[in-house]
């Protein structure tokens, strides 16, 4: 039986298909082994006696956690690294994921399996940065039978096991290239047991592209303990490490960095993403508040609005939710009576960040009207709320919380769910400036 697979998402079909039905990505199914084919060395296998354990039999799972001294990682990892986790850390190529690992990692005895740099180039990345050479341990071994052989043997066991990156490691058990979603499974699958057997934590890289072309980590992220992003546009300096899935602790919590020449700079001011030197009362331009896991942050949303002469005006966003933002202009033209039809519409986030937030809403809105209608919004204003499809505005998680830092941070108008009740009441604030 011909057998065709999604190289993104993992999704399978017994014929070919030009788009995947599950990821919604073109031209990713590829033609694997058939299921017979497959199955056949396992079936000659006896069957094997259920095993059963009750569970005050079984000892407790150790919880001690490995710090890397990196406060950002540790906080989004929900306290450190626990032993014998698998974290899988994704993002797209050149983003700084080896820049990021070799920082965090310089001060455990660290074995760094890699199949995308040679030894020498590692080096010269880690005499970069100013790290300490004798923290890591360079294998170009990507056989992963050979890995889980060689790790036991070592005259010290390492503190920690990076695989950089996933795509690269291959198993002698399956007849595929390297990076095929069989090979993915299958070399996972013994990294994972070679972490649970030897309480040895490993940290699997895996690339992101956004035309999907590369076997994306997306199938492997139910098999590991944690998957981690490290997003942000190559050209911003900033970088943003979120949790998407953590056994261990936490997703709400980010890690902020800033990449420079010297390597990546944790940032813990909420501020870092506001320009100070830009001009406060700049049309189309507000600040907005977020709780990112504990910890207010804020950010400059500008819109710029011109008059169009295209049948369809276009729409451009960078940093929101597209569908969220022409949800949000469908709600001014409904409750204002705004008509934005006749303008070409761009919203971007400074900073090359993306904020999934809802508490984002109040602030779109505002700098959509300031643009539209040339209205410059008050000085030192901050925004903070959810706006719902009736145009009513809704209290956030964790606003009075944003609302107690802003006011520490000298925003002297805000304006939020305590002040506002619905856009109407917004419209009308803001035209009176």
């Amino acid at each position: 039986m011909t057998l065709f697979i999604c190289s993104n998402c993992g999704e399978g079909s017994s014929s070919w298909m030009g788009r995947c039905p599950s990821c919604q990505e073109w031209d990713t199914f590829k033609q694997a082994r058939g299921i017979g084919e497959e199955d056949k060395g396992r079936k000659s296998k006896s069957v094997q006696t259920m095993k059963k354990t009750l569970l005050n039999e079984i000892s407790s799972l150790d919880t001690s956690r490995i710090l890397t001294g990196i406060h950002e990682i540790d906080r989004v990892l929900g306290g450190g690294i626990v032993k014998g986790a698998v974290i899988l850390l994704t993002g797209e190529p050149g983003i700084g994921k080896s820049t990021l690992i070799l920082q965090s990692l310089s001060k455990l005895n660290t074995l760094y399996v890699s199949g995308e740099e040679s030894a020498e180039q590692i080096k010269d990345r880690v005499e970069r940065l100013k790290l300490n050479l004798n923290s890591f341990l360079f294998s170009d071994t990507l056989q992963v039978e050979g890995i889980v052989e060689g790790v036991p043997n070592m005259d010290k066991a390492p503190d920690i096991i990076v695989i950089d990156s996933i795509q690269t490691l291959y198993s002698k058990e399956i007849d595929s290239p390297p990076g095929n979603i069989s090979q993915l499974r299958e070399t996972t699958s013994h990294l994972i047991r070679l972490a649970k057997t030897n309480k040895i934590p490993i940290i699997i890289v895996g690339h992101v592209t956004k035309d999907g072309n590369i076997a994306g980590p997306k199938s492997l992220e139910h098999m590991v303990d944690a998957v981690i992003s490290f997003e942000g546009e190559k050209i911003s300096n900033f970088r943003i490490l979120r949790a998407q899935k953590n056994r261990f602790g936490s997703t709400d919590e980010i890690g902020i960095f800033e990449m420079k020449s010297t390597g990546l700079k944790e940032v813990d001011n909420p501020l870092a993403f506001i320009d100070a030197n830009q001009s406060p009362n700049s049309t189309g331009k507000a600040y907005v508040g977020v709780l990112e896991g504990k910890r207010p942050l804020f950010y400059e949303i500008q819109v710029l609005a011109v008059k169009s002469f295209l049948s369809i005006p276009r729409r451009v966003v960078k940093g929101v939710d597209f569908n969220k933002v022409q949800l949000l202009m469908a709600v001014i033209e409904k409750n204002l009576n705004l008509p934005l039809s006749n303008f070409d519409i761009y919203v971007n986030i400074v900073g090359g960040v993306d904020v999934k937030s809802p508490s984002t809403d109040l602030g779109v809105i505002s700098a959509i009207i300031s643009s539209v209608k040339n209205i410059t919004l008050p000085e030192r204003a901050m925004f903070t709320g959810e706006v719902g499809l009736l145009g009513e505005v809704r209290a956030i998680h964790g606003q009075e919380k944003i609302i107690s830092e802003a006011k520490r941070l000298n925003f002297n108008n805000i304006f939020s769910s305590n002040q506002l009740k619905n856009v109407f009441e917004l419209y009308s604030t803001l035209k009176k400036q």
